[in-house]
């Protein structure tokens, strides 16, 4: 396969499941903000939504007012942000249109559709009003594109490259709500505030629909190392980091020319690493440094398949 059909169809594929991912955040988050709150600065809750996507700097530049309302705005609406809902479906639009001749007509339907949609959606300022509509319209369309693809697309090569762009961007996701919360936690913690864990860890669980799923897991109360186990190290949790390791692995090893292939190794590593990973009582005040690398590794894993299979210069995050 043209390494630039490869990666318009890698990217198609990632700029979706981050649309998917910011809904996500952004409704446990407008949710959670609805609840009463110990904080001293409400903001410092949607101040973690921009930490998660590393995007405090811009938001600042913009010369925004602190408030929820804008952070909405910014990271639904705003199309001078490259990770905000506009601007990812926008992307995957694009890519979708560059390949169109790679994909089946349902999915340029799905894709397309989205885009038309969302821009209907958005003419009308009053969807910050109720914002969650939006939200829900978000996951229901990334889960019927990814339905659409497993069910119309033949399982070669454009099949096992979106599947990649999906499950590096999960992963990459999931590492920076467990740790960024871990963080905010751990702050809270060390200032003696009382912050309801269980509607805490609770938001937690549900912005990657594993509420559940801990449930049916545990039956027991929520604890921050069962959360940890459960989105760091179940295989059988769909997004987990381990999940998500076993997915890209096992569609990399599709693609490359033999097990020396650089990307194949380090994701085999990196997968290793999680699957043979103690987590217990001493492994908890590890877990942000254990994230940060996870997502230093997970970043060169991406650079890695970009230079072996994609446009080596499509490196945007």
């Amino acid at each position: 396969m043209l390494s630039r059909l490869a990666d318009h169809l890698y990217w198609m594929s990632r700029y979706i499941e981050r649309a998917e991912n910011t809904a996500r955040m952004l409704d446990v988050q407008h949710q959670a903000s609805m609840l009463p709150s110990p904080a001293a600065d409400p903001f410092d809750q949607w101040r973690a939504v921009l930490e998660i996507t590393e995007l405090q700097q811009l938001f600042s530049q913009r010369s925004l007012a602190n408030d929820g309302e804008r952070v909405l705005r910014f990271m639904v609406t705003d199309p001078e942000n490259p990770s905000s809902i506009y601007s990812c479906i926008t992307a995957a639009r694009e890519n979708a249109r560059a390949v169109r001749v790679a994909v089946t007509t349902d999915i340029w339907e799905v894709v397309n559709t989205m885009w038309l949609d969302m821009r209907a959606l958005f003419r009308d300022p009053g969807w910050v009003r109720d914002p969650n509509k939006i939200f829900d319209w978000v996951k229901t369309q990334s889960h019927l594109f990814r339905g659409v693809m497993i069910g119309t697309l033949l399982k070669d090569e454009a099949f096992f490259f979106c599947r990649m762009g999906t499950f590096i961007e999960r992963a990459d996701n999931t590492a920076r709500i467990l740790d960024v919360k871990y963080v905010a936690h751990r702050n809270q913690e060390s200032q003696n505030q009382d912050r309801g864990d269980y509607y805490f860890w609770a938001s937690v669980l549900r912005s990657v629909s594993a509420f559940e799923i801990y449930r049916k897991v545990y039956r027991d109360v929520i604890t921050p190392l069962r959360i940890a186990e459960l989105l760091i190290q179940r295989g059988d949790m769909p997004r987990s980091l381990l999940a998500c390791l076993n997915e890209l692995t096992m569609n990399l090893e599709q693609v490359s020319p033999g097990h020396a292939a650089r990307a194949l190794r380090m994701a085999g590593r990196l997968r290793a690493d999680l699957q043979y990973l103690l987590v217990d009582a001493e492994f908890e005040s590890q877990i942000h440094d254990f994230l940060t690398g996870f997502l230093v590794k997970v970043n060169q894993l991406g650079q890695a398949i970009s230079e072996e299979f994609l446009v080596p210069l499509a490196t945007t995050d």
